[in-house]
């Protein structure tokens, strides 16, 4: 029935390709692309959950005929609303979204539209010849339709890119007031953790991903995590490396760089929460090549939700939990 209903939107071309926006209609720019809607969008897919996270905290919950591919639960204020959304825990097959007939497709990281990868579905060309509207959260812009992490521009990997994603969304959706709401209360958090670490040494905090086969991989200068320690006083101490989000490091360079904090990236799960990732923590204070790294030594290893580093409207929450972790008492 889904590849049924994909192939008859197919087929009949969906519904006009919004090139033009038209009398009344509305044109804002993402990733460099024009997104042209004739009217507020009413059928909207969230690919991952920040882009679900978005639409609710933009008010626009009952406009979701679905969401995907959440590695933790939303944030408690959208709980209510994410339980009547339909949820699939893994991306929908292209055919798969296209039989909820969205008139937009908001994605909350950049490999749903990439050309290859194991997550790709579509790109947004791809999806705009069928009439069908696509955004993808700003900070993770790559330079071009159908590309990735590998093409993310570091200068627009920061909070006031979410600020300014979440205006667009407002102005596309005619709802630019809930927008500077969303994003006021936003600026106040971030605000807040401000004022709490002011003065303080910024310890350097490594993010790591612990692989099946024991090795691991950091979060780089230009993955999202690096802004939440910013926003909660403290450093990547990876931060250097830019080339894609996530990068795969030798045991005795992350024993090299000696970080006084480490905090895991457990995910992937719409039931994970923040004590699931005792298990890495346990991996990685039991690792020998580690022992010798201060972070260990202090016990300072805690667990963190690959979630709570995501680029949106979950970040300054994650900084307010950071900041008490790094800066205790």
């Amino acid at each position: 029935m889904v590849a049924v209903g994909a192939v008859v939107l197919a087929a009949c071309g969906g519904r006009p390709a919004p090139e033009a926006a038209g009398p009344g209609g509305i044109t804002e720019v993402n990733c460099g692309l024009p997104v042209s809607v004739p009217a507020p969008p009413e059928r909207v897919y969230a690919l991952y959950q920040p882009a679900a996270e978005a639409i609710h905290a933009l008010g626009l919950s009952d406009r979701l005929v679905g969401t995907s591919y959440h590695g933790a639960p939303v944030l408690p204020r959208h709980a209510e609303a994410q339980a009547r959304v339909p949820n699939l825990p893994d991306l929908p097959s292209r055919e798969a979204l296209l039989a909820t007939d969205p008139d937009f497709v908001l994605a909350g990281f950049n490999n749903a539209f990439a050309t290859g990868g194991s997550e790709s579905i579509s790109t947004r060309a791809d999806l705009g010849r069928l009439g069908i509207a696509t955004w993808i959260n700003a900070p993770l812009c790559p330079t071009q339709d159908g590309l990735s992490d590998e093409a993310i521009d570091p200068a627009r990997v920061s909070m006031d890119t979410v600020y300014d994603d979440l205006r667009g969304l407002g102005r596309l959706f005619a709802v630019p007031d809930r927008a500077d709401a969303v994003v006021a209360d936003l600026r106040a958090r971030v605000d807040g953790v401000a004022q709490r670490v002011a003065g303080r040494p910024a310890p350097r905090v490594a993010i790591l991903l612990n692989d099946d086969d024991g090795s691991y991989r950091v979060a780089s200068g230009i993955d999202f995590g690096t802004q939440v320690l910013a926003m909660a006083g403290a450093q990547n101490a990876f931060a250097d490396l830019t080339e894609r989000r996530h990068v795969a490091v030798g045991k005795e360079e992350l024993a090299a760089r000696n970080p006084d904090v480490i905090l895991t990236s457990t995910c992937c799960d719409p039931a994970t929460i923040g004590p699931d990732g005792a298990a890495d923590v346990a991996q990685i204070r039991a690792d020998p090549a580690l022992g010798g790294v201060r972070a260990v030594q202090e016990g300072r290893v805690y667990p963190f939700l690959f979630e709570d580093r995501a680029a949106g409207v979950r970040a300054p929450y994650a900084a307010e939990q950071v900041a008490g972790l790094v800066h205790p008492g």
